[in-house]
């Protein structure tokens, strides 16, 4: 009789907890404050209310420490929903982050130290610790720069020595706040791993007491400057600091002042990595799954399109399928010599020589150092793997220029934001009729490249976009006095040009180069090894 009987207690708690008191607490939710997916907000405080961030004074501040959350105080966005979307879906699988959308249902009616535990358990659970490490630093950067405070960042800059306390995982926040944003320490809530995985337990310390974290880290010292949000429990860790500021409702998301502008990023965001293109809000992230089995059709007909059709036919169906393609320029007449025209463009996505080639109506050869089989097989023009001799990439080039004309992206791997990397100055050698070409491509819920996932699939994520667009526009011949035959050395020509195309597009030109690239996102050089030899990634 035992074990009926502890069963019987079992679910008694179970629908106690889990219906009784939730259903009670939601039913206040909804009376108190209608019907609010906020789903990391806390209650509302009617405690005496401390000044707005914007009156704080930012001047004199490199000698005193500041302590603050990231949550609702350094972002402006109240739910910390999204970036445990992202660790699902950028970490985990798509299956992951389906389970993660599917509760949130359920996290509504579930307290503050519920919800955190759900989101954490669901989206850690099995979760390698690498996977993690790769999108604290490749993915969550970009999305927490964007949602940055504007007035809560300027105080925290003044400051000299920073803390943040944060109830949500450490690992989560930890890598940004420390390199984008110099903090110097970030006390957190740990969580448990077995091996090289996360087992989505949090440790025995449980979740974070942010005010009681402070008094440990502390201990008798004051801070002398706290920010915090209007929620019980950053008040009291604020009220722990001889100064304190609330970032209110007000000066959050809804205010544009507060949205920090690109130029003021504390440090340029050049690469990034992850599929998604938007911010998984709950609302979001529903639309995404229920737009899925239509862009996957959609993708599939877009590709058969460039394959089966002739250029102008799948141009008209790919514009009517939704496909925004706007080109720019004159078409530059074919060349006089027994050469072609060495086309020289900025390197968006995998789909820049197709999208090249349709607009023009002719066929281009494309070269590239390494593209995967299913790639090459879906092109609709050719394509020709480079090596990594210079000798013997300049010998492939001349050949390929002798049988028709050929499009180069000199930078060597994509970049999604407003830069230019460094251009090769192999292609300057090669011809003296240049071509620059200007090319951006702009998506609405996928992006087409990736550093760590899985290449093969980039045109698929592309064409899965409900609108994908593209912008091309032909810049005319480059004057002969500005090439290699001019007497200009072939450095020049490719710095040139390089300030060319950026000065059309708007965008800003670097020295980075692909190497720069895959150390900060994939931890490596971006170079494949197989048997035969080593090839460099797109």
């Amino acid at each position: 009789m035992e074990f009926p009987m502890v069963l019987l207690r079992l679910v008694n708690l179970v629908l106690y907890k889990l219906l009784a008191n939730s259903c009670y607490r939601a039913a206040r939710k909804v009376k108190g404050y209608g019907f609010h997916f906020g789903y990391l907000s806390s209650k509302t405080s009617h405690q005496p209310s401390f000044p707005s961030v914007t009156k704080c004074d930012l001047e004199g501040r490199v000698s005193q420490t500041l302590i603050c959350d990231i949550h609702n105080v350094l972002l402006r966005s109240q739910s910390f929903f999204p970036y445990f979307m992202l660790v699902a879906f950028e970490g985990g699988s798509i299956f992951r982050a389906l389970l993660l959308l599917l509760s949130s249902p359920i996290l509504w009616i579930l307290d503050y130290d519920q919800k955190l535990r759900v989101m954490t358990f669901i989206t850690f659970c099995g979760l390698k610790i690498k996977n993690m490490e790769n999108t604290s630093r490749a993915v969550l950067p970009k999305f927490y720069l964007e949602n940055l405070n504007l007035h809560a960042y300027e105080v925290l800059a003044s400051a000299g020595s920073k803390v943040v306390f944060t109830s949500v995982p450490r690992v989560m926040v930890e890598g940004f706040l420390k390199e984008y944003l110099s903090v110097g320490d970030v006390i957190g809530t740990e969580l448990n791993t077995l091996g090289s995985y996360f087992t989505g337990f949090i440790s025995d310390s449980g979740l974070l007491v942010k005010h009681r974290a402070l008094k440990d880290y502390f201990g008798d010292k004051k801070p002398d400057i706290g920010i915090g949000s209007s929620s019980v429990h950053d008040h009291h860790l604020i009220s722990l600091c001889k100064e304190a500021y609330v970032v209110n409702n007000e000066e959050g998301r809804s205010n544009p002042s507060s949205v920090m502008p690109r130029d003021k990023y504390p440090k340029p965001l050049i690469f990034h990595d992850g599929r998604l293109a938007f911010l998984p809000t709950p609302s979001a992230t529903l639309y995404m799954f229920m737009w899925l089995p239509i862009g996957i059709l959609l993708a599939i007909y877009r590709i058969l399109l460039g394959i089966l059709l002739p250029y102008k036919c799948s141009m008209t169906l790919g514009v009517w399928s939704g496909i925004v393609l706007n080109v720019k320029g004159c078409i530059p007449p074919r060349s006089e010599k027994n050469k072609g025209v060495l086309y020289i463009c900025t390197h968006r996505t995998l789909l820049d020589p197709v999208f090249l080639s349709t607009s023009l109506a002719r066929p281009l050869t494309a070269v590239t150092y390494s593209v995967s089989k299913v790639s090459e097989f879906i092109a609709p023009i050719r394509t020709v793997r480079l090596t990594r001799d210079r000798k013997k990439d300049g010998e492939t080039m001349q050949r390929l220029l002798r049988e028709g004309d050929l499009v180069v992206c000199p930078e060597g791997t994509t970049c999604r934001e407003p830069y230019l990397l460094r251009f090769s100055s192999l292609f300057a050698e090669m011809a003296d009729e240049i071509v620059p070409v200007a090319m951006n491509a702009n998506v609405s819920m996928f992006y087409g490249t990736t550093a760590s996932g899985l290449k093969c699939l980039d045109p698929f994520f592309f064409f899965m976009n409900p609108r994908p667009c593209y912008h091309i526009q032909i810049l005319g011949k480059v004057p002969k006095e500005f090439t290699c035959a001019g007497g200009w050395s072939s450095f020049e020509v490719a710095n040139y040009i390089q300030r060319l195309l950026g000065d059309a597009l708007g965008f800003e030109c670097t020295t980075l180069t692909r190497r720069d690239k895959y150390m900060m996102l994939a931890g490596n050089e971006g170079i494949v090894k197989d048997d035969k030899n080593s090839r460099k990634c797109c």
